[in-house]
């Protein structure tokens, strides 16, 4: 398994609010069942906010008990740009067992637009790099059996002060059948994601071979060069040390030899030459830059990532399916990199997926060949690449046409009519297409409040709002930031208490150190676009579910002359005479903004009397600073997924798979078989859903029951105490 152990209080933290089914809730620690390898270990129990990392169409992993009313937090998304440490096999490595790993703890979520494709790649300046290098990691200890009770309470008393469903706006439901308890994600194998792509396919990696190309250098790339060798060469490519040139020994001096060896470095370490010399009697290939620091520059750009040749006849961008488990799209993307020696802006892909999940994509790169990639399969854990073809063009954000989920929700109790009523409605009627939890951030300063504050222009606030001490599940070392900015006001001071600067908080405070506490506009800004983006997107989402509830409240779920539906791209009223003609899976509201109108009924007094009690006026959304500007868009209310079916299994062992992933196909396991009778019962889901809807909603309105993680760790402490 990936990652190391997280801190004694977010280990308790899952095993509170994930991991434990109803009866297991006044078992003794000693008495539970013993974790599984595959989903239980370290990398698994990596942090909560981690755990809660998840795109649009994610869901929360948590045990789901009846609760009376619908409340929730969730996890927030750390920046796509943070640099993860990976473990892989020692086959892979040239320094250690280095690779990439995401160590920020920011206190906010994934951008919700678009993100810029793996912004690691473009958005590190020179103080950033030398910032990198200052960067350490937080060493989180073990769990010890003695620490549970206290660490557990303390935990359950911080999420308190989370967010509850009824925070943001989401308090509906569509559909009328009885709601039943399950276990969402009590497993990351239990939640599978692919990807379905602008031709309606649904991605499978089902092919691993690679495409026969007699211009590709031979295997022997991959070992031909020591550990050693290729420490020395990478030092040389990134300008680590003084050294102009490495000079490697040909031991057997053949001219086949001395072609894999330079074929090797060639292709390994984008940007250098190579040439053959002799020496007092020995060959050397000897490696060193053609021109320089701009020539390794230029070579490592998006429009030219590799100086050496790629056949014409060849597409310049190598398309492949990417299997991933437990690691969102960006973070693996970062890794991949790493071990290709590129930048992460040459690859691209169609829109980012779970972290806490197994999900399957294609992705593209620009002049890696297919063999490079395949290699990575003998290095990487966690990970296959496979399905590889050359195409002309790459990938662009938005161009997939959804998503298909297999879910499992373990330990149910529904009966077996509940069960078929659940589905039914979810496959006819759908669900509200409300933003979900994860939106809005994970502690008791909501995301949203600072997107309010930003649009308010109200700067001071907007700092206040990201580093004031605030209640809820975080690392310490941010605890101590906070406390130590509340005390001394210092930038610096609160700066070095962070191991990892690159969170949101890091950001900022490093841009008030380098701008001063009387420019905090241009402080903000050095957070990457994306980052400062989501939180005003977090408070259009706060506005747009407030406003669908009230709608299905005043209307139910039937189109009124007055409803929004689009046509095409543009917005138009339903007229009184044209009624009939629409279906409430036709009606739209817009998220505020100066480019979009509003619905001709008592909801369009009700967005402006929220936004005037927020101190924003509807007519005029545009902000002085342009990024901030809001044009608005539009969104259906209600979604209905397609491809919808169902089944429920029995089951003994917790532990077991409950159905084939494209690897356990691959390797020709047979898929599991399930006894008539069981001590437990699941929901196997498949359900296919379009962007930005979030999965989280649909099992929402399956189980009839709230998702946030403060009513579930609530819920869940009876056992702990």
């Amino acid at each position: 398994m990936l990652g190391r152990p997280c801190s004694r209080l977010f280990r308790v933290t899952l095993a509170a609010a994930t991991l434990l089914r109803p009866e297991q809730c006044t078992q003794p620690l000693a008495s539970r069942p013993a974790p599984c390898s595959r989903s239980w270990a370290p990398g698994f129990l990596k942090c909560v906010l981690g755990v809660l990392k998840m795109e649009m169409t994610e869901m929360t992993g948590v045990s789901l008990k009846r609760g009376s009313h619908a409340i929730e937090d969730n996890g927030s998304l750390a920046p796509a740009e943070e640099a993860k440490r990976q473990k892989v096999s020692e086959s892979c490595l040239t320094k250690s067992q280095d690779g990439l790993e995401n160590n920020s703890t920011p206190s906010c979520e994934h951008a919700p637009g678009r993100p810029e494709a793996v912004s690691a790649g473009k958005s590190i300046n020179s103080s950033d790099a030398q910032l990198e290098e200052e960067e350490e990691e937080e060493e989180d200890g073990f769990l010890e059996e003695g620490d549970v009770e206290e660490e557990a309470e303390s935990f359950a008393d911080m999420m308190k002060h989370g967010l509850t469903e009824l925070d943001v706006g989401i308090t509906k439901f569509v559909s009328s059948h009885q709601g039943f308890s399950g276990i969402l994600k009590e497993r990351y194998s239990d939640f599978v994601v692919h990807e379905i792509g602008k031709d309606g396919r649904i991605s499978h990696l089902d092919d691993l071979s690679v495409p026969v190309d007699e211009e590709d250098p031979s295997e022997d790339i991959f070992t031909v060069l020591t550990a050693e060798e290729k420490q020395r060469l990478e030092e040389l490519q990134l300008f680590v040390n003084k050294e102009t040139s490495v000079a490697i020994e040909v031991v057997e001096d053949t001219k086949e030899k001395r072609t894999v060896i330079h074929q090797a470095i060639k292709s390994l370490f984008p940007g250098l030459e190579t040439k053959t010399e002799d020496r007092e009697g020995k060959k050397y290939i000897v490696a060193y830059h053609a021109a320089g620091k701009k020539a390794l520059a230029k070579v490592r750009t998006t429009a030219d990532p590799r100086k050496h040749s790629w056949p014409k006849s060849r597409g310049s961008y190598c398309h492949f399916v990417l299997y991933k488990e437990n690691k969102d799209t960006m973070d693996a993307i970062n890794v991949l990199s790493k071990y290709l020696r590129v930048k992460p802006n040459i690859f691209s892909y169609m829109g980012t997926k779970d972290k806490r999940a197994i999900t399957v994509q294609e992705i593209a790169v620009l002049k890696i060949t297919a063999q490079r990639l395949a290699h990575l399969n003998k290095c990487l854990m966690n990970f296959r690449l496979g399905n590889f073809s050359y195409q002309k063009h790459p990938l662009k954000l938005g161009e997939l046409q959804g998503n298909h989920f297999t879910v499992v929700l373990r330990n149910i109790t529904g009966t077996d009519d509940q069960v078929q009523q659940a589905m039914n409605s979810l496959k006819e009627i759908g669900f509200i297409n409300y933003y979900g939890m994860q939106r809005f951030g994970t502690t008791a300063v909501p995301t949203y409040q600072v997107g309010r504050a930003i649009l308010q222009n109200s700067w001071a606030e907007v700092m206040d709002l990201i580093l004031k001490p605030r209640s809820g599940a975080e690392k310490g070392y941010l605890v101590k930031c906070r406390e130590e900015w509340a005390k001394t006001k210092d930038p610096a001071a609160a700066l070095r208490k962070l191991p990892v600067r690159r969170c949101v908080e890091g950001q900022l405070l490093r841009g008030l150190s380098k701008y001063g506490m009387k420019n905090i506009v241009s402080a903000f800004g050095i957070i990457p676009r994306n980052n400062r983006l989501m939180y005003i997107h977090s408070y259009q989402s706060y506005v747009w579910n407030n406003m669908v509830s009230k709608r299905i409240e005043e209307y139910g779920l039937k189109p009124v002359p007055g409803d929004l539906v689009l046509k095409g791209a543009t917005a138009t009223y339903i007229e009184e005479e044209d009624v009939n003609n629409y279906s409430i899976h036709d009606v739209v509201m817009p998220l505020p903004g100066f480019d979009v109108i509003y619905p001709k009924h008592k909801i369009s007094e009700a967005y402006r009397e929220m936004l005037t009690a927020d101190n924003l006026d509807i007519d005029n959304m545009r902000h002085k600073i342009r990024d901030y500007s809001l044009s608005g868009a539009y969104r259906k209310i209600i979604i209905r997924p397609q491809n919808v079916s169902w089944e429920v299994v029995a089951y003994d062992d917790p532990k077991i798979p409950l159905f084939n992933t494209d690897v356990d196909n691959l390797e020709g396991k047979p898929p599991p078989v399930f006894a008539s009778e069981g001590k437990y019962r699941a929901l196997k889901m498949d359900f296919s859903l379009p962007p930005s809807t979030y999965a989280t909603m649909a099992i929402r309105e399956v189980l009839k029951m709230d998702t946030s993680i403060k009513n579930q760790t609530q819920l869940n402490t009876t056992w702990l105490r």
